[in-house]
């Protein structure tokens, strides 16, 4: 035997923790409704698609080139020109494992230790874990119930051009705003990227929520604004499809593409996966979307019920303009880490608000509770459950409502 324990390098996260399947209440992850995947289209797409190119397979890159399939990319031509009015070419796309991916990429071509980024207070926690690996200062921006307080931003860059930085990146998830769901209003966009061409920072638009907003219609996104890379659009399918499709985008000119494809050295986002998500939306994402945004919307409306009737006025939140999230604020007695760990014991599972802010303070009484995977009984069950914990570790809510027993 070997201990590795001396060999590891510095500065590692902490190991993973062994899955020993999923709580019964689980309010964690970006996982979305089991009923909603469309198993028969993707096996109908997956058969069709491999009959007719499988023999693709056989060469890296299925004759499409590294930047990936070249159906998937002209698909997302259409639907990024008339969705997000984003106006691109198969040339400016790269497809990657999942938004993670594209994140991954961008911050190895951009970061080194002890840059600074500007990131909304509240933001993802997957992000916002793998920037502190790179060292990097983050100066967090406030967020209010339209997104991004524009007049804060000038601020915060103003000060930091006082101090002699200049940031690498805004970086921003302007439509579905995860984790509190706001949609940045149009207007606020075209000052955004006014603001931040006068102080030469880019901006890094995350919209792997977009194709979720409940009436389905999205401002225009902020690189179909400018059409250049002042902005570097980032999306997925793993929302609007499913999670454990790992099928991300990049949209960016080629100095920037050219670039990232060097640090990308994984041989190929999935091939299958690829060619059979390019089949089935071909034929059936507008549908399909449709469908899902009712389904996710109706789940949602259950959680707001059910965090109204156990938690009452102990919940501050913001109705949700689309996504998989509901962001919820608790009275400041109320510590979410701690709260996480007593609900584990008990079968609920839900993210800690620390875990998604900038500064852990703001999120010591927040949490973050995704509504699309469970069904709409266990949500009824699982907040209650977690309104009793709450109440006997921290006194809040002061008075539990007996609903549904």
């Amino acid at each position: 035997m070997i201990d590795y324990a001396p060999l590891l390098r510095a500065n590692l996260p902490v190991p993973a923790v062994k899955y020993n399947g999923f709580p019964k209440y689980n309010f964690v992850g970006g996982h979305n409704d089991t009923a909603s995947v469309p198993v028969e289209d993707l096996i109908v797409a997956a058969s069709k698609v491999l009959k007719r190119e499988g023999s693709t397979l056989a060469t890296y890159g299925l004759q499409s080139g590294p930047q990936g399939y070249l159906k998937l990319r002209e698909f997302l031509v259409k639907k990024l020109g008339r969705e997000a009015g984003i106006g691109c070419t198969v040339d400016d796309i790269l497809i990657t494992g999942g938004s993670q991916q594209g994140l991954e990429l961008v911050n190895s071509l951009l970061l080194e230790k002890g840059d600074t980024i500007v990131v909304e207070e509240a933001s993802y926690g997957g992000f916002l874990s793998r920037v502190k690996r790179f060292g990097v200062n983050m100066a967090p921006l406030p967020l209010d119930k339209q997104g991004l307080d524009i007049e804060a931003v000038e601020r915060s860059l103003a000060d930091l051009k006082s101090k002699g930085v200049r940031p690498k990146y805004l970086y921003t998830i302007p439509t579905v705003q995860n984790p509190t769901a706001s949609i940045l209003p149009l207007e606020r966009r075209h000052a955004l990227i006014k603001l931040c061409e006068s102080y030469g920072v880019p901006i890094i638009e995350d919209e792997c929520y977009s194709d979720l907003v409940w009436d389905g219609k999205r401002p225009q996104a902020m690189r179909g604004i400018t059409g250049d890379d002042r902005v570097i659009h980032i999306g997925s399918f793993s929302k609007s499809i499913a999670p454990a499709l790992r099928l991300g985008y990049v949209i960016a000119g080629w100095p920037v593409l050219s670039r990232l494809l060097s640090l990308k050295t994984d041989s190929g986002t999935g091939a299958i996966d690829q060619m059979v998500i390019a089949e089935y939306c071909e034929a059936h994402f507008d549908d399909h979307v449709v469908k899902l945004r009712k389904t996710l919307k109706r789940k949602l409306d259950v959680m707001v019920e059910a965090v109204g009737a156990n938690f009452g006025t102990a919940a501050e939140f913001d109705y949700p303009d689309g996504g998989i999230f509901l962001w919820m604020k608790l009275p400041d007695s109320v510590d979410t880490a701690k709260l996480f760990q007593a609900a584990g014991k008990e079968g609920v599972s839900l993210n800690p608000g620390a875990e998604w802010s900038v500064d852990p303070a703001h999120g010591k009484s927040r949490l973050r509770l995704c509504f699309a995977n469970p069904s709409e009984q266990t949500i009824r069950e699982g907040v209650a459950k977690l309104a009793e914990i709450c109440n006997r570790e921290f006194g809040v809510p002061t008075r539990i409502a007996n609903v549904g027993r």
